[in-house]
């Protein structure tokens, strides 16, 4: 399978988009950057309008490519269901109009379609809804992504570091696979034009299955401190987002979306995509030190 023209990268400009962008040029690949405001992108590749809610404005930007990655979400608003399924929609008939030959996409890990939170099964829909205009969707399917700048990791990041103890809802002993959002980007780059990655789907995470707990101590751990947790069975997903609202500037109903997802384990079951992009992903000590020293670089500059 390969791949003549542009590779597209929607959402550039955010957490994995801008990442995946970089290592796209780097790699050789020549990089359209979608974005509502391109006059204003500074990020790799060259920027392009687009905007998945606008239809027409995606001719132009999927002319002549020949693959496209999906970084699209709606998390923040109340009504991203509707918004996110109408968006993979349009993007993915537009993309098999353009003759796009693979689009990528990252989605959720989590087991069964009916036990999975409104957030995750959304993700899961929109894996579906973009290959409704015949394109092959190669989907990759991840928990919690561990980087500076990922609303999940900057949530635990301002959790640990702003309260010296915490008094926790039940969701913090579920299980999950957190993976480096570096490890994230090799995945994605990795399956690009692959022969064995076509119409499939993958499940990606690190080496460590943690509960949100246990993450959050690891944390503390890096940081040189301890952290006690009291678990309060009580604290519903609806107080649980308005206490995250006031101990981080995570946006509330993004907040709600994610610890709506939280009470779901999310551990990967199949770990096929190690022998299409063979490597040894990032211990989950590694992956938060790393991201503590990309904020730490951020603050300096900012």
């Amino acid at each position: 399978m390969t791949h003549d023209g542009p590779v597209l990268v929607t959402g550039a400009s955010g957490f994995v988009g801008r990442r995946v962008a970089a290592a796209l040029e780097e790699a050789g690949h020549a990089v359209r950057a979608m974005t509502r405001r391109p006059e204003a992108y500074d990020g790799p590749g060259d920027p392009v309008r687009g905007d998945v809610h606008e239809p027409p404005s995606l001719v132009e930007a999927l002319d002549g490519c020949g693959a496209a990655y999906y970084f699209v979400h709606s998390l923040d608003s109340a009504d991203f269901e509707r918004l996110d399924a109408d968006a993979a929609r349009a993007f993915g008939q537009a993309a098999g109009d353009a003759g796009v030959k693979q689009i990528i996409y990252l989605g959720g890990l989590g087991g069964d379609f009916d036990r999975l939170s409104s957030h995750l099964r959304s993700r899961r829909e929109v894996e579906g809804l973009l290959g409704a205009g015949g394109v092959p969707v190669t989907v990759l399917r991840a928990g919690i992504v561990v980087g500076h700048g990922g609303i999940s990791w900057e949530m635990t990041r301002q959790l640990v570091q702003h309260l010296p103890a915490m008094v926790t809802p039940r969701w913090v002993s579920t299980r999950t696979q957190p993976i480096a959002v570096d490890d994230v980007v090799r995945y994605l780059v990795g399956v690009l034009g692959h022969p064995d990655a076509e119409g499939r789907v993958f499940e990606v995470g690190g080496p460590e299955v943690l509960s949100y707990a246990d993450m959050l101590r690891r944390v503390a751990k890096v940081e040189g401190r301890t952290l006690p947790i009291i678990p309060v069975p009580l604290l519903s997903p609806g107080l649980s987002s308005r206490w995250l609202s006031l101990v981080t500037d995570v946006d509330t109903q993004a907040g709600r979306n994610l610890v709506d997802s939280m009470a779901t384990e999310v551990v990967v079951q199949d770990d096929s995509i190690r022998d299409v992009v063979p490597f040894e992903p990032m211990s989950y000590d590694d992956a938060v030190r790393t991201a503590l020293a990309e904020w730490r670089q951020s603050r300096r500059k900012g």
